[in-house]
């Protein structure tokens, strides 16, 4: 069964729309729309275009190389994959429990991608509609109108994103693609001078990240009913928690609650999310479709990131992020917020907490201490999951006798939101597109809707061996030859494909 506007009847009769590339997200995306001849919607797809293929790649490598390797998926996000894929290395290298150095350094690498993650999904990419509307001029509608309307605004942006950043310099060595985190701790803990150089800044940091927590506290009221609604749709929430029910991005339960925020499972175990959780293959998409496996595909669907996180949890443990918590939540007037220009509003309030976080480890003696591994009885699997700036992340590895990979699975966070992305645009299709004639501003308002999910779509392209694939022979004057396919069965098949298959609508 598919979701309203996602198969439209006889496509070969419809107006076919394409919105490509999508822009302002990182990584290739597009959204085809399908319309009759009255301008109605009767189709509305995501579509992840490239394809990485870690999964497959890393088969046969030796287990410790994971950390620094698989990071390479995403050059705006790569702490998250690194230590996603260090805890799932510690089970491998039987370190159960790191020393407490190893794990607060680990959080300090991670509160610092978080926070310049954030940073610049909202001043860099999504400010320019927020203030200054989705039909305003493309030319003015973007970063470089931000520095020359609000260059106090743009000048935040950049030093908040550096700052995180030098935390992660601090702590992996390098601002990108570092190797700080290693099976069973760390290489490295801070010393007195790396302390001096991020304590020099921080109060002004959290400064700046609460004053953006209150300009988008603003904006969002500002727009009242009309954001509120804009790309809404109501879904099921997952998360980490801490297991005193805390807002946690390290290490923690997961937590999935249903759009009415009554609980559907709580502090789980992450080793056991492939109980918990499984992943749909649809024709049109390298993307998988996550469900809980209790409800099923069609209820089954969820948000993460940040909307969720904050929804989840029952607080958070640093003082300004918590006042600015409970104002969000009496937005929601007893219900979790479900708003998606919300999540904006969500995601400053985690800048704003990772800031106090950075702040409060600095102080921290054991940032500095020596005991940096532990080890144990090795085992041949291991599942590290950790909150990425963009939501839950998994990465689970089974590995052979002599320590090398033999199977890896990565469930990344666009991946866990693209049911919830798909819902969205086909709200805002129903909504502001239908029966109207398609201008710039009415397309931007899909693009709009996708970027407050802040996707990373290089990130969640790794359904190799079950993605369908077309190829195409066509001699110079471009009739097609031949044709092969591979449907999601894995089944190749030689043929012209009609507009209902795989190729008529694949990314390829």
């Amino acid at each position: 069964m598919s979701m309203p506007l996602e198969t439209a009847d006889h496509p070969e009769r419809l107006r076919r729309v394409c919105i490509e590339p999508l822009t302002r997200v990182e990584g290739h995306g597009k959204v085809t729309l399908l319309l009759d001849d009255h301008d109605r919607v009767q189709q509305a797809r995501l579509h992840i275009v490239e394809l990485r293929g870690f999964e497959r790649f890393i088969q046969g490598r030796p287990f410790w190389e994971l950390p620094v390797t698989v990071q390479r998926l995403c050059g705006i996000c790569p702490v998250s994959h690194h230590l996603a894929a260090a805890k799932a290395c510690d089970r491998l290298a039987g370190a159960a429990e790191l020393s407490p150095t190893a794990e607060k350094v680990r959080r300090l690498m991670h509160f610092g991608q978080v926070l310049q993650s954030h940073a610049l999904h909202f001043f860099h990419l999504s400010s320019p509609d927020l203030l200054f509307g989705p039909d305003d001029d493309p030319a003015h509608r973007n970063i470089v109108g931000v520095i020359r309307d609000e260059p106090e605004l743009a000048r935040r942006g950049v030093l908040l994103r550096r700052y995180g950043q030098e935390v992660i310099r601090v702590c992996a060595g390098k601002s990108i693609h570092g190797s700080g985190a290693i099976p069973g701790g760390v290489n490295k803990a801070l010393d007195n001078a790396d302390r001096e150089l991020l304590g020099a800044d921080i109060a002004q940091v959290i400064d700046w990240a609460e004053d953006a927590v209150v300009l988008m506290q603003r904006l969002f009221e500002a727009g009242g009913d009309g954001y509120r609604r804009f790309a809404t749709v109501p879904a099921n929430s997952l998360s980490l928690v801490r297991p005193d029910g805390a807002l946690e991005l390290y290490d923690g339960g997961l937590r999935a609650r249903d759009r009415d925020g009554e609980p559907i499972f709580d502090h789980a175990c992450d080793q056991d999310y492939g109980e918990l959780l499984q992943e749909q293959v649809k024709p049109w998409s390298y993307m998988k479709f996550p469900f809980i496996a209790a409800l099923g595909p069609e209820a089954g669907w969820y948000r993460v990131g940040p909307l969720a996180r904050v929804n989840n949890c029952d607080f958070i443990d640093t003082p300004r992020a918590e006042a600015a918590r409970r104002v969000f939540v009496a937005a929601g007037e007893g219900r979790p917020v479900q708003s998606v220009l919300a999540t904006h509003w969500a995601r400053l309030i985690e800048l704003l907490h990772c800031a106090e976080a950075i702040a409060r480890l600095l102080d921290d003696p054991d940032i500095t201490g020596s005991d940096l591994l532990r080890e144990g009885a090795p085992a041949r699997s291991g599942i590290g999951v950790i909150e990425a700036p963009r939501g839950t992340l998994f990465h689970h590895y089974e590995i052979d006798a002599d320590g090398l990979v033999s199977r890896a699975n990565l469930i990344v966070s666009t991946t866990n939101n693209n049911q919830a992305m798909n819902a969205s645009i086909r709200r805002v299709a129903r909504d502001e597109l239908d029966g109207h004639a398609l201008t710039e501003g009415l397309l931007n308002r899909i693009e709009v809707a996708i970027r407050a999910y802040d996707p990373c779509l290089s990130c969640a392209t790794h359904a190799l061996g079950q993605m369908p694939l077309a190829v195409t022979l066509e001699r110079g004057d471009g009739a097609v030859v031949d044709v092969l396919r591979r449907d999601p069965d894995g089944v190749v098949r030689r043929g012209a494909a009609d507009a209902g298959s795989p190729s008529a609508e694949s990314p390829a």
